[in-house]
């Protein structure tokens, strides 16, 4: 949603700054007129060029950071501190930098008459549209203080679940870093020398030596090549899954990959699931609810799956209408929302859902790593035994000859 910054006066005459989050420049006005603001100036913010996003991740704020923040603000706001005091009090106890300073300017953009959806709202980057549209309700209700600490618990939650498939993941991670490391520098340094001596002796060498003579003699001579290869492909990747058909491309693969896709479905669902039931809780309605999901699921293929399931409900249809004819959604999660929306406890279910999902996240990446130790072993295995093969049996022929 377009961003809109602003110059105005208050009943006081006093000038007031800040932006305001709207659909076109007339509901931008209207929302100043309700907050009795007369308009000097108003004019869209312009949106970052392609300069800009290509180094966004530089401007970005660490998950542990923003969860530490979202608590600490929604212990001061509970405990009766005003906002703009509790968030000029917080600039100096947050010790991340970029952070402090959005900080700054969300309070400077509240003390000049925004609310603090719409100062948020300004930084896209740091701010979800989930957290934004949580504020906002918060707002509207005047339930801020409970919505804050739902954000909060929200924040780590999710925050756990990435330290543990991220603390899970770092080993096998290691290992293979490790392996492929140690195999550039056996092909360049180690191989040569040790194939150059049986190449001198003339004798007649099996197909496995004549393939690693050639790889190594390749790693040898064209390392460079590789390397400029490896980085351009990382290169490539990421500038390619930026463009719209190049991240469907890529979300698509991702589901589709053996093991690891149900990971990663499965993660989807718990992030859907729970943020679902915390902006339902939090007093934000169903469609904007979908809306705000749909752009944090990180997943092209769930993020079509709510826009659709939005219009859906916007047209006065079912939650589960498009989640029934789709295969990426689970059965058990399709049947349980439908309970949910007859009773009217879809609050509670998608409670448990998230609950359920969360375990099987958990075990999926237990039974992952498990899994994957002996299979990096037997890897290692063989390829140690080729090596020492193509390197003993030319040795065993010399003898032989002698």
């Amino acid at each position: 949603m377009p961003l809109y910054e602003y110059q105005a006066k208050t009943k006081n005459g006093k000038d007031v700054f800040g932006v305001v989050v709207a659909e076109t420049l007339e509901l931008a006005k209207d929302v100043l007129r309700e907050r009795s603001l007369s308009t000097i100036e108003l004019a869209e913010r312009e949106p970052p060029g392609v300069f800009t996003l290509s180094f966004s991740f530089l401007r970005r704020v660490p998950a542990k950071a923003l969860v530490i923040f979202s608590r600490q603000l929604s212990v001061m706001i509970a405990a009766g501190v005003p906002l703009v005091k509790a968030l000029r009090s917080l600039t100096v106890q947050t010790s991340h930098p970029r952070l402090r300073s959005i900080i700054e300017e969300v309070a400077s953009d509240i003390d000049g008459g925004s609310r603090l959806s719409d100062a948020m709202a300004a930084h896209p980057i740091v701010f979800s549209p989930f957290t934004v549209n949580m504020i906002r309700s918060g707002e509207t209700t005047g339930r801020l203080a409970q919505v804050l600490e739902y954000l909060a618990d929200q924040e780590e939650k999710d925050y756990d679940l990435r330290s543990k498939i991220r603390g899970a993941m770092m080993y096998p991670a290691f290992v293979l870093s490790g392996m492929a490391v140690l195999g550039f520098l056996m092909m360049t340094f180690v191989i040569p020398k040790l194939t150059g001596t049986l190449q001198e002796t003339g004798v007649a060498l099996p197909i496995t030596t004549k393939i690693l003579i050639a790889v190594s003699d390749f790693f040898v001579h064209f390392w460079y090549v590789i390397i400029i290869v490896f980085v351009f492909v990382v290169a490539g990747v990421r500038v390619g899954i930026r463009t719209p058909i190049g991240r469907r491309i890529w979300d698509t693969i991702k589901l589709r990959l053996p093991v690891f896709g149900n990971l990663f479905r499965h993660i989807i669902i718990v992030r859907m699931t729970r943020s679902m039931e915390t902006l339902l809780a939090g007093g934000v309605d169903t469609v904007t609810a979908l809306g705000a999901v749909a752009e944090i699921v990180s997943n092209v293929v769930y993020r079509d799956i709510l826009l659709e399931t939005k219009a859906e409900v916007e047209d006065g249809n079912s939650l589960t209408t498009v989640f029934a004819t789709t295969p990426e959604v689970p059965t058990m999660l399709t049947q349980m929302l439908a309970v949910g929306e007859e009773t009217g406890a879809l609050q509670e279910v998608l409670r448990r859902l998230s609950g359920f999902y969360g375990r099987e996240v958990e075990n999926l990446v237990t039974g992952m790593v498990t899994l994957i130790e002996p299979v990096i072993m037997v890897v290692m295995g063989v390829a140690v035994g080729v090596m020492v093969s193509a390197i003993i049996l030319p040795m065993y022929s010399l003898a032989s000859a002698f």
